[in-house]
């Protein structure tokens, strides 16, 4: 089950991730955060903020241009999306192996030799 997603709105958003305007709006434009809403009334999410803080840290502490964040959000997007698939692989595969109790299960292929 999952919780539902507070959502943050813009100047909460600003003062928690330590931003001003101007360089949310970039991150905005770069697409390296994907806030949720309308053009006029734009709200972010606890993982936006997450990624806001990783993104600042990336530049600020760590010392990494705008082409190395870039790369880097994208390789953790993708590891994010493979590691959703594994476990949705993972519980399919729970699901299909669960029925081994299941009389019927154990006629299937008993009939040919």
């Amino acid at each position: 089950m999952r919780r539902r997603q507070r959502i943050i709105r813009k100047l909460d958003f600003l003062e928690c991730a330590q931003l001003d305007r101007e360089t949310l709006e970039v991150w905005i434009a770069e697409e390296w955060l994907l806030p949720s809403g309308t053009a006029t009334e734009v709200a972010f999410s606890e993982m936006d903020l997450s990624r806001a803080k990783l993104i600042r840290d990336l530049k600020n502490d760590l010392g990494v241009n705008d082409e190395g964040v870039g790369v880097i959000l994208n390789l953790l997007d993708q590891m994010h999306g493979l590691r959703r698939a594994l476990a949705e692989l993972l519980q399919s595969a729970r699901e299909r192996s669960a029925p081994a109790d299941d009389p019927s299960s154990m006629d299937q292929g008993q009939g040919r030799k």
